[in-house]
């Protein structure tokens, strides 16, 4: 660890700048007519001298962006929980094979420099946070530049709340992911078949009311304006009975959600408790018996990665389109 911590803060003396995250070369970069190259994360602008070559992630929404561009020869590992086998339903599934799952608990220092990171990919409440000191900040001292998802923006303090909607967040990270690793057709393509696939979703004249729970029993824990989730269940025909809270992942009260009676509950999937053990509670909950959802059996099930900020987001908005379809039948 010692010496580890020696050489990265011999690549800060080295390799950044007062201009942002300039990352030094390393023994496996290679000099590119395309470096330096500068992009704006999070209203900060980031210097790469050359192409990042140990790139550590955090969290499958994150990890997906490099996979699904391609990048798993630049990674040094990634940072996520267990994932149940569900990564192996995605088209870039090969690429989780080609990298190193580096803990299934939280990112930290140590284990970024451990692996030797140049690059760190993460997100407020996706790794970053400021009470345990895992921070961009924090990295920078080490000599390990950060970038942080821009989803996430809208979860910092102060002017970030708010920066952009949650698909221009995924399409603003394709496009600076492919100039910073020099890829930039391949997320050009990536960006015009997400946009395209999503066009491509029929609208109903009849838009359904949706409650999205990801968790939580005496209050509910949901997805406010500012979510992904709420843009997701926009742009798949559906509206979100908590888009007038002002806020990302948000809790709410039970007495709101029988109030506004949604005809369809989509579940946020994760370890625990699971999307069955959810179901089984929100079925047997008596405040919750003459809501219209649950009348009705119109439980839908995503997977939280569909629901945060990831290339996954086009298929999981078609595939609860087609189930708000049964609501609203055309």
């Amino acid at each position: 660890m010692r010496t580890k911590a020696v050489a990265a803060a011999t690549l800060l003396v080295l390799g950044l700048t007062a201009c942002g995250a300039e990352i030094a070369p390393g023994e496996a970069a290679t000099a590119s007519a395309h470096y330096p190259v500068t992009v704006e994360n999070c209203g900060e602008k980031l210097t790469f001298a050359q192409k990042p070559a140990r790139v550590v992630t955090n969290d499958v929404n994150i990890t997906e962006l490099m996979l699904a561009l391609g990048l798993a020869d630049r990674m040094a590992g990634y940072v996520m929980p267990d994932d149940k086998g569900k990564v192996d339903q995605v088209p870039w599934k090969d690429g989780y094979q080609q990298t190193t799952w580096l803990s299934k608990k939280t990112l930290t220092k140590e284990i970024a420099l451990d692996a030797g990171a140049d690059l760190v990919l993460a997100g407020w409440h996706y790794g970053f946070d400021e009470g345990s000191g895992v921070t961009p900040q924090a990295f920078k001292a080490l000599g390990i530049g950060s970038y942080v998802l821009s989803e996430s923006c809208r979860s910092g303090k102060g002017t970030e709340r708010g920066v952009m909607d949650p698909l221009e967040a995924l399409y603003t990270d394709l496009a600076n992911l492919g100039e910073v690793f020099d890829v930039k057709d391949r997320a050009d393509r990536l960006i015009a078949d997400a946009r395209a696939r999503i066009a491509a979703v029929p609208q109903p004249e009849r838009r359904p009311s949706v409650f999205l729970y990801d968790s939580g029993q005496d209050k509910p824990y949901t997805a406010g304006k500012f979510a992904a989730a709420n843009e997701i269940i926009a742009k798949a025909g559906g509206t979100n009975i908590m888009a007038d809270l002002a806020d990302t992942w948000v809790t709410a009260g039970w007495e709101s959600v029988v109030r506004r009676d949604p005809e369809v509950i989509v579940i946020n999937d994760y370890a625990t408790p699971n999307a069955e053990e959810k179901r089984r509670f929100l079925t047997s909950f008596p405040p919750l018996a003459n809501v219209s959802a649950i009348k009705n059996d119109r439980i839908f099930v995503l997977d939280y990665v569909d629901l945060v900020e990831s290339p996954r987001n086009p298929a999981a908005i078609g595939a609860l389109a087609d189930y708000l379809r049964t609501v609203t039948p055309r």
